[in-house]
């Protein structure tokens, strides 16, 4: 059990990457905060894993809540050690001149402004409990972005560089940070990103820019978040790790 005894909080936890995080988590021993928008969904989630899961509705990007989430956890589950920063949003892959200023505003209410919200609230606890580990998913667009897409790789690029930072200023108190870079997914994002009807065809077209030849996976995500998550990854901050199949190569 590599995760024993932790407390994680995972945000988007309602589907997609982060479903697989908290059922990898807790297979591996960890109590799980699944925090999602989408109430029935977070449930869901926390319904199937068990009773050492909870599930927490919450806006990511709402002070309030973010506040209300941390403090619930640790009433219910105890200190959190981990915060898996996975909520995300984009727009359609569209031209970047179409794309309005409310869905600007909302990608970087989401996908940025609730990592700011929760470190604020969970370093301070992780500094008084020794210590703890964030891991912040980004995204290869924020790495070798594609046309369409512009202000969402804004968005990613956002967390990848933060996530560095955040790994060096918050050593001292013993939390490391990283960031975990998957390439598109079999998410219920994917039509967005695409731009195009999801098809096999259509699949197969972005498939081709990945050397290993699929998309991502939520297991795929769950496991690179399991190992930076475990004590086997303690001398690792400030990585950009992509989970991509070669895509950034």
């Amino acid at each position: 059990m590599r995760l024993a005894g932790k407390t994680a909080i995972v945000t988007g936890g309602g589907g997609g990457f982060g479903e697989g995080i908290a059922k990898r988590f807790i297979e591996e021993g960890a109590k799980v905060a699944v925090v999602d928008l989408r109430g029935d969904a977070a449930e869901r989630v926390a319904g199937g894993l068990g009773g050492e899961a909870i599930a927490l509705q919450a806006d990511v990007g709402a002070a309030a809540d973010v506040a209300r989430v941390v403090k619930e956890t640790t009433a219910r589950l105890g200190t959190p050690g981990i915060l898996v920063n996975n909520a995300g949003t984009t727009h359609k892959n569209k031209p970047l001149l179409d794309v309005g200023e409310d869905e600007f505003d909302r990608m970087f209410r989401v996908n940025v402004k609730s990592i700011y919200l929760f470190v604020r609230e969970v370093a301070p606890v992780m500094r008084e409990n020794g210590g703890g580990v964030i891991l912040n998913v980004g995204s290869t667009a924020g790495i070798r972005p594609r046309p369409g897409l512009t202000w969402y790789n804004a968005t990613k690029g956002a967390v990848n560089l933060v996530s560095k930072s955040l790994g060096v200023e918050l050593a001292p108190w013993k939390i490391r940070v990283n960031c975990i870079s998957p390439v598109m997914g079999e998410t219920g994002l994917l039509e967005d990103f695409m731009g195009v009807p999801d098809t096999p065809e259509n699949r197969a077209k972005f498939i081709t820019t990945i050397p290993l030849g699929r998309m991502s996976r939520p297991s795929d995500i769950a496991n690179a978040a399991l190992f930076l998550a475990s004590d086997e990854a303690e001398f690792i901050t400030g990585v950009d790790f992509p989970v991509d199949g070669g895509r950034t190569v």
